[in-house]
Formats: structure tokens, sequence, C-alpha cells
């Protein structure tokens, strides 16, 4: 079983955009039964046979049969995609056009093209990301619903809307369409949040979800690799994605606990991912212009690169702070600065930027920032004040991971024995 559904993550969507393309995008509930149909057969033959040498080749030639067999039952009953229409309407052509549909660099445009459809302008980014989710990386509507700790009938909804918004049009998007360039920055918005949801997850069973950013990180290599979508700002975006991701063996020990960064074994991280993001940070500095992508990047390379906390260079980090928060402000970029400030400059300099962020009411409801108010009290002494603020942020945990770490950190207040929190996990370009 767990083979399986390994392979429903990595497969699912591949077979997907290359059913849909033959299908069309109106047809895209029948490209999912039939990779859905192709799944059940492998659990029942797998069990009999074993696994074969190539699953995946395996599973793809059953689709491919299974689509012939649709085609040739309902080529009189439904509409396919209209760019191959005319060569699934002849036995002579039906079988080459299906095998030309399912061959690597067709099923790799028609996963871009599928990523590009579901971040279509008129969805909202909570829509674009559970299609991409759901249709791209085979996500239930459940396990969407734990990581984003929305209910499962609100993103079931997401869905279904999403889907509706495509079934309008007949074909996936066109690549070569002039509305690439605005479509592209959608798509890397809605990359960078299924990453960010994963390395700072909501999710109600545990506070890092390794699986949503190896798809983040997956599907944005693709992009990268696509010369149209090879653009600065896409590497500075698979930049950041490796070299946060380096991190994650370290983001949990080995009980499942969260570890602040200043406890995290750095020799544990994982430096081929630091070597890559570093070389496509420094492929992204072409051009003239910088994103957040690009600063949030450098912000994680000069963490990547320092031997400990105490040698990291917090004057560059606090610079690169500032440029993100004149790129693209917000009260979550504010409080990572604070923490920055704070290591450079004393936990009195880091409390005033906590208290002077703007809009930091829209803070209230997460935990990280009455817990680094709660760090720097206790690194005045102030362990009474310290206690309050962490429990108050206990009490805004999103998951018993999460609440697990700041009652710990009650507790450690409470008997005088509390251990640094460096960097509290906030999103944007943060330190932990």
């Amino acid at each position: 079983m767990q083979l399986s559904e390994h392979l429903f993550r990595r497969e699912s969507g591949r077979l997907v955009s290359a059913l849909t393309r033959i299908f069309g995008v109106h047809n895209l509930a029948l490209a999912e039964d039939v990779v859905q149909d192709a799944f059940c057969r492998a659990l029942e033959v797998w069990k009999v046979r074993g696994v074969p040498d190539n699953p995946a080749a395996w599973l793809m030639s059953v689709a491919k049969h299974r689509a012939v067999d649709v085609v040739r039952k309902a080529r009189t009953a439904r509409t396919f995609a209209p760019e191959i229409a005319r060569m699934l309407e002849s036995e002579w052509t039906l079988v080459p056009a299906v095998d030309e549909a399912f061959a690597a660099p067709a099923i790799r445009d028609d996963q871009l093209r599928m990523m590009f459809s579901c971040c279509h302008p008129d969805l909202a980014e909570p829509v674009q990301v559970a299609l991409v989710l759901n249709i791209l990386c085979g996500f239930g509507a459940a396990e969407i619903a734990s990581a984003f700790l929305a209910s499962r009938a609100a993103v079931e909804k997401r869905i279904s809307r999403g889907k509706a918004v495509l079934a309008a049009s007949t074909e996936l998007f066109d690549l070569a369409n002039a509305e690439f360039a605005p479509r592209l920055s959608a798509v890397r918005r809605a990359l960078y949040l299924l990453f960010n949801e994963g390395y700072h997850g909501a999710s109600a069973g545990t506070a890092v979800r390794a699986d949503l950013c190896n798809e983040a990180i997956y599907l944005t290599t693709m992009l990268v690799e696509f010369p149209p979508a090879a653009t600065p700002e896409t590497s500075a975006l698979v930049a950041l994605m490796c070299l946060q991701a380096a991190r994650l063996p370290t983001r949990l020990d080995a009980a499942g606990e969260l570890t602040p960064l200043v406890e995290q074994e750095r020799s544990q991280w994982d430096r081929q991912l630091v070597d890559r993001g570093v070389a496509l940070l420094e492929r992204a500095a072409t051009g003239d212009a910088v994103s957040a992508y690009h600063v949030e990047a450098a912000i994680a390379a000069a963490h990547a690169r320092a031997p400990s906390v105490a040698e990291t260079d917090w004057t560059q980090i606090v610079g690169l702070y500032d440029r993100l928060m004149a790129i693209a402000p917000s009260p979550v970029v504010a409080l990572n600065r604070a923490i920055a400030i704070a290591e450079r400059d004393g936990p009195e300099r880091g409390l005033d930027a906590l208290r002077g962020i703007a809009a930091a009411d829209r803070l209230r409801r997460y935990p990280f920032y009455p817990a680094a108010m709660g760090e720097l009290e206790r690194r005045r002494g102030n362990l009474a004040a310290a206690q309050r603020h962490f429990e108050s942020a206990a009490a805004l945990a999103r998951n018993d991971v999460e609440r697990r770490f700041l009652e710990r950190r009650v507790r450690e207040c409470r008997d005088g024995s509390a251990s640094p929190l460096t960097a509290s996990g906030a999103r944007g370009g943060s330190s932990s």
C-alpha cells in the first residue's frame, strides 16, 4: 500500500495530464476515473503477481489501453479534445495518437499546461493551490483539508469550483498563449504557497509536511526546465525551496517535536540541496529585476552558509529583510525582521521592532508573534512576562506539535530553564 500511495503521488498528475490532452479539459473527471481504474487494477494484479520492475510503465500501459477503449466506446456520444479529435475518429490513427500523448516530452508539456490551467486568473489563490494538489499531485480533499486547516466540505467546494472553470475550456492552456507571462506569475505564487504550507504548515497532524515541500520542488523544477518559464524569478523560487528544504531533516527531532534553529544540528542539513540552491540563486542573479523570491532565497542562503547561529551575518540578514519589506511588505516579514534585529542588536531592540509592526493586529491569531515576544522577554530575564506570552502562543497553536513546543517553553519559563528560541518559524524568509 505504501508503494501504491507513493506512485499515486508521482504518477497521478502525469497520467491525468496526458489523458486530459486526449479527452479534453471538459472531460477531466473521465481522465481521473481512468487513472483511478489503473491504480485499482494495479492493486489487484500486484497482490497476485507482485510489483513489476517498472511500476510506472505498467500503470502507463494500463491507462493507455483504457483510454483507447474509452474513445472507441464513447466517440459517438462525447466530444474530445479538439486539437486531436480527428486523430481519434479513425482506427488507423487512434492508437498512434494515444501513444503520442503518452510520450515523455508530451507528458511533460501537458503537466505544464495543466499547471497553468489550474492557475486560471478567475480562480482565487486557495482554489488554484487546491487544484494543483488535487490534479497534479494526487491529493484527496481530506488530505488537502488537513494540510490547510480547512473543512473537507470547503476544500471540496474549492476543487469543484475550480474544475467548473477548467471545464469551460475544451483544451489545456496553450503555452504559446499571449497570457503566458501573467499566468506564470500565478503559477509561481501557487507553488510558493504550496511549499510554505509544507514547511510552516498549519496541518492538524504535524507542523512540517515534507511531502508538500517535495511536490512543490518537483513542479517548480519542471517549470524552470521549460525555457519560456526559466526566468530569473523562477530560478530564485527553486533556489529558495531547495535552501529551505535542506533544513527539513532537522526541523523535527527524533520524537517528532519542533526543533528551533539554534538547536538544529547543521551537519544534518542536506548539503546537496544547499549547493543546488546556491547555484540556482547565482543563476537567478541575471537581469535587473529583484523579486521577493530573490531576497528570501538570499536570506535562506545566508543561514545555510553560516556554521552556527552565533556566526551568522545578522547585519546582512537585517538588510535583506529591509529590502524584502520594500518589495513585499507584510506583518509576517516584519516579524522575521524584528527577530533578526534582536539577534544583531539585542532583545530590547527586537521588542521595539515587534511592537512597531504596522498592522500587527493581522498577527493576532498567529502563534509565533506572542512566541517571539516571549523569547525576547526571556532573554531580558523577564520570565514572568515571557511565560504569559508563551501561554498566549500555545493557545493559538495550530496543531499538537506546535502546542507541545510552546507548552514546553511555558514550563521552562516557570522553572527558570528556558533555552533560546531563535527565529520563531514565521513565514516569509524565516530563520527556522
